[in-house]
């Protein structure tokens, strides 16, 4: 929906004669009625919920595409707000992020889509496979976000913010889709550059992303409003050993221009490189031990004048509201965390 890039594992039509535990469709407009329009998929997903199998669907998808097919009919569902009126008369329409009926799950969006997830790993694996996930990715299911800032400059940036996210084979693709998706959301010229031999990433969990452009044209860009870096291993670990990008921020620093990192990113390739030499900052609680002043790493969030850093996946999304609000004040932030469902 706002650009993100990603290479399927197979086409859909190859998957027809394929058994699975679980059908889950995402959201979005217009892939949701993409979604829905397509009857090779309503086949398929017929066919499994006729067996009994376990579906789902998130945000647009549960009105736009299962409820399409009569597939929610005598269920409870939830869906986007701005959707859940498409459902016909024979779905109970429930205001819950989360809804379980039997055999369907359905979700509301973006800010719910990891409790919706872990929803999902439940009905596979039961509860105690979710506490395992969700504790070191530090999920909480409460709606907003906050930030603790020591050092408060104003971060200027002319007309459209223009941010550079780097990519590296291993880097955590929860952490970098969430980025890039809210920040395009806020309108931010966001640019993609991979470090790698070609512009396909494959990522810690093997979701395959494709970036926009290679690292060398991206520099040629440069300045940048904004240089984040996503974390993960070992891609953090691959990005601080790149030359080319910690010239361009240690290039941005020396600007007194924005930089963040998140997770270990922050330990990775800001703190070997000196980039948070009397800063603060947080990382993820197994990196705290590699920051020489990690006294603000139960922050989910710290802000120390232009520098941003966060803790983990679990902590993405509420990391890139904080940068919204930085460059583009509370009135913005506000408005894509609304967008994002992330305010209650």
């Amino acid at each position: 929906m706002y650009g993100v890039k990603i290479m399927a594992d197979e086409l859909l039509a190859d998957c027809a004669a394929a058994s699975y535990d679980l059908i889950v469709l995402p959201g979005g407009v217009p892939g949701a009625v993409n979604l829905g329009g397509s009857a090779t998929l309503e086949s398929i997903v017929r066919k499994h919920a006729e067996k009994g199998g376990l579906y789902a669907a998130i945000c647009a998808a549960p009105p736009l595409a299962l409820a399409s097919w009569g597939l929610l009919n005598g269920h409870k569902a939830t869906g986007h707000p701005w959707f859940v009126e498409k459902f016909p008369p024979e779905v109970t329409a429930v205001d819950a992020n989360v809804v379980v009926d039997s055999n369907a799950v359905t979700g509301t969006g973006p800010a719910t889509s990891m409790e919706f997830a872990l929803a999902l790993v439940e009905q596979l694996y039961g509860k105690e496979k979710v506490e395992q996930i969700a504790k070191p990715m530090l999920v909480r299911y409460e709606c907003g976000y906050s930030m603790k800032e020591v050092n408060s400059v104003e971060w200027h940036c002319s007309g459209t913010p223009k941010v550079l996210l780097p990519l590296a084979n291993g880097i955590e693709e929860m952490e970098a889709i969430i980025l890039v998706d809210a920040l395009r959301r806020a309108k931010a010229d966001v640019v993609v550059a991979s470090i790698e031999g070609g512009v396909e990433i494959t990522a810690r969990y093997g979701t395959r992303i494709v970036a926009d452009v290679m690292l060398g044209e991206a520099a040629d860009r440069a300045p940048f409003d904004l240089i984040i870096v996503p974390g993960g291993m070992p891609g953090a670990k691959t990005l601080g050993g790149c030359e080319q990008l910690v010239a361009l921020l240690k290039k941005q620093a020396e600007a007194n221009r924005p930089y963040g990192a998140i997770g270990a990113a922050t330990a990775h390739v800001l703190e070997p490189h000196g980039l948070l030499k009397g800063r603060k900052a947080t990382t993820c609680a197994s990196m705290a031990g590699l920051l020489t002043d990690g006294s603000e790493c139960e922050n989910r969030v710290v802000v120390d004048g232009n520098v941003i850093t966060s803790r983990s996946p679990g902590t993405a999304m509420e990391y890139a509201v904080a940068v919204v609000e930085k460059m583009l004040g509370r009135d913005e932030a506000r408005r894509l965390a609304e967008g994002l469902l992330f305010l209650g």
